[in-house]
């Protein structure tokens, strides 16, 4: 693989935060505005904490493991992140930086609409921002109208298309037709069979495997992502809320003739055509809105509506632009595949901006990206989304993003979904406020089940499923078609995001979740605080596989941890990879994994660390605990408070307890202070 390849790919879209905000900021549990309830790092701190100890009982061990791990540099696979790489060599660097440019995150997600654009040029600044070429925020854009007319309104309009849409096509200019084709028609094939993992015995599997590859190769050297993100930045403006309050006011003054558009009903205020596609501006009953046609852009000024098709999607290769405003009402959105807020060669962009919600989402929907940049914002209400695989925050290949920004919402998906990043791809999901519910998995068999538990069946406590979602990070390792070859090969994975910033949130996943990272893609899971209920499975809570990076953090609250099991959950890594679980602040926690292993678990030359920082805990914990096998290492700490370790096993010289150091040679260390 040539250092260009894995230095220079021109996309790895960084994560951006959209900050229309229609309302007031809200305030937190405890009385404060939201603006302060971005909390500051807490890595540097911690390792202050612990890095002098693990150098003072494990340092040759210590050294040994980094070594091990920059080895990992070698190892084949297409589409490299630096920084993903840059980690492996210095785990603490790598987490201190993703935790920052996240809290970063979170911290420009609360601004109001007009830090957008500064918002979307900020997401090149970050720990990967390096694969994508820097950004330049468009400096030649009109500004919005004051006036009220609706013809000023509707010329504003097509100028912010039109510059997009240059945009767009710069992004576009070294892909031949034949290029442009096939991304956007191999983007189906992604939602619908992308794997981590590709048999050399499944020929078919293996012709898929080639085409991800041709679509990943388009994608990360001939795809301009700063000209494609600098379009999202244009069209961004359309989302300013003072502005569309003036246009509002404008287009509710309209007193048109009756006008049919076929697939939408209610009334209808304004349609223009343009080179971009169809403007519809829907009025303030009840629509319905069947957008399998190119529409570029729907304002609906209000009631409960009802949107089904490609709704913020662009229909076909040449269209590359659609965006849906909603500015009230209880809606109900029924995606096609690939069909909400799906940046699919181009910009998706859905705004909504009030009411109780319900988004049912096909594969590749919901803030989505495929050679693209899909956008969700949700501003306010109690919302429902309901996905199938890849949605919610997902990509490959792109950027997808999802934004809640105020009620008490539930996410559910089956797999690849709820800030997942596949390869050149980051996803997000960025929940503000209230007390929400994830749930990841349940859908997909995992192909554990077949090695581990043969005879088990969906239902059985034994039955496994696969998540790879709720902040996960995966490539595709793609194994020889010769058994005799031992050679390994594939494409790195991308960024998967979950920050929440308020609220008493539950989670709920299946294997590789909550933090996860796979064959050198990075997990990243932020909750910024409330009393949480964090439940997982294999791979859960910081885990890391085959050079992958998991960054798991709860900043406050009385927390529960759980796990269905069997194994590796807080800070798990195997076969070279780096993952660090935290549970900052002094709050009471309970760790329940009786049914797994974990806290500071290493295997195959890996670097897991678990960091308790206070409160009075209790541990249910079996196996773990500060574990390292094979050129590993790993730490267990609680640096403070009295806590119930009575269901840890007690007997032989490993006795877990309050105030007792144990250090394992083998690479281990528990500390409990």
């Amino acid at each position: 693989m040539s250092a260009r390849r894995t230095l220079g790919a021109s996309l790895l879209f960084l994560l951006l935060c959209h900050g229309a905000v229609p309302a007031p900021l809200a305030a937190v549990p405890d009385g404060r505005p939201l603006e302060d309830a971005v909390p500051q790092p807490v890595v540097p701190k911690l390792q202050r904490e612990v890095y002098d100890e693990l150098e003072r009982y494990l340092a040759g061990r210590q050294a040994a493991t980094l070594h091990s791990l920059s080895e990992a540099s070698a190892l084949p696979a297409e589409f490299k992140a630096p920084f993903v790489v840059q980690t492996l060599h210095a785990p603490w660097v790598g987490m201190t930086a993703f935790e920052r440019h996240g809290l970063r995150l979170a911290s420009l997600a609360q601004s109001g609409p007009h830090g957008l654009p500064e918002l979307i040029a900020a997401m090149g600044e970050g720990p990967m921002g390096e694969r994508m070429g820097r950004v330049v925020a468009p400096t030649d854009i009109a500004p919005a109208p004051t006036e009220k007319e609706a013809d000023i309104q509707v010329a504003y309009i097509v100028a912010v298309l039109q510059q997009a849409a240059r945009l767009r096509e710069q992004a576009l200019r070294k892909l031949s037709l034949a290029d442009r084709q096939f991304l956007f028609d191999h983007a189906a094939s992604l939602a619908e069979q992308f794997t981590p993992q590709v048999s050399g015995s499944d020929e078919r599997a293996q012709r898929q495997a080639e085409k991800d590859r041709r679509f990943s190769q388009l994608v990360g050297e001939r795809l301009d992502s700063a000209s494609l993100v600098a379009a999202a930045q244009v069209l961004a403006h359309l989302s300013n809320d003072e502005w569309l309050s003036r246009a509002q006011e404008s287009f509710q003054a309209r007193r048109p003739p009756p006008t049919t558009i076929p697939g939408i009903t209610g009334d209808i205020l304004l349609t223009r055509s343009t080179q971009a596609g169809l403007i519809v501006i829907g009025g303030p009953g009840p629509n319905s809105y069947e957008l399998d046609q190119q529409v570029a852009l729907v304002i609906d000024l209000g009631g409960d509506d009802r949107y089904e098709g490609l709704i913020a999607s662009p229909a076909t290769v040449e269209q590359g632009l659609s965006v849906v405003i909603d500015l009230a009402g209880n809606d109900i959105y029924r995606a096609a595949p690939l069909g909400l807020a799906t940046g699919r060669l181009g910009i998706g962009l859905l705004v909504d901006r009030a009411g109780d919600d319900s988004y049912e989402l096909a594969p590749g929907s919901g803030g989505t990206g495929f050679a693209g940049v899909g956008i969700l914002d949700d501003a306010a209400g109690h919302d429902q989304y309901r996905g199938a695989r890849l949605t919610q925050g997902a990509a490959i290949g792109g950027l997808g993003l999802l934004i809640d920004r105020a009620g008490h919402d539930r996410y559910t998906s089956t797999d690849f979904s709820i800030g997942f990043g596949g390869p050149l791809g980051i996803g997000a999901v960025i929940d503000m406020s209230g007390d929400d519910v994830y749930q990841c998995g349940e859908g997909a068999p995992s192909s554990y089940n077949e090695e581990e538990h043969p005879d088990a069946k969906p239902g059985d406590p034994l039955f496994q499923y696969d998540c790879f979602g709720m902040g996960t990070g995966s490539g595709q390792r793609v194994f020889p078609k010769d058994r005799a070859d031992s050679s390994l090969g594939g494409l790195a994975g991308g960024w998967g995001l979950v920050i929440d910033v308020t609220g008493n949130d539950r989670y709920r996943s299946a294997n590789f979740s909550q933090g996860a990272g796979y064959f050198f893609g990075a997990g990243i899971m932020l909750d910024l605080s409330g009393q949480d209920d964090h439940e997982a499975a294999r791979y859960g809570q910081a885990a890391g596989a085959h050079g992958g990076l998991g960054l798991f953090i709860d900043y406050n609250g009385n927390d529960r941890y759980g796990s269905t099991g069997p194994v590796y959950n807080g800070g798990a890594a195997w076969d070279r990879s780096v993952t660090l679980a935290i549970d900052a602040g002094a709050g009471h926690d309970v760790y329940d994994l009786l049914r797994s292993s974990g806290l500071g678990l290493a295997d195959h030359h890996a670097w897991g660390l678990f960091i308790e920082e206070g409160g009075a805990d209790r541990y249910l914990v079996p196996q773990g605990m500060g574990t390292a096998l094979n050129n590993s290492l790993s730490g267990f700490f609680d640096l403070a408070g009295e806590d119930d370790y009575a269901t840890v096993p007690q007997s032989g010289p490993g006795q877990r307890g309050n105030q007792r150091t144990l250090v394992d040679p083998t690479g281990a260390l528990f500390q409990d202070r």
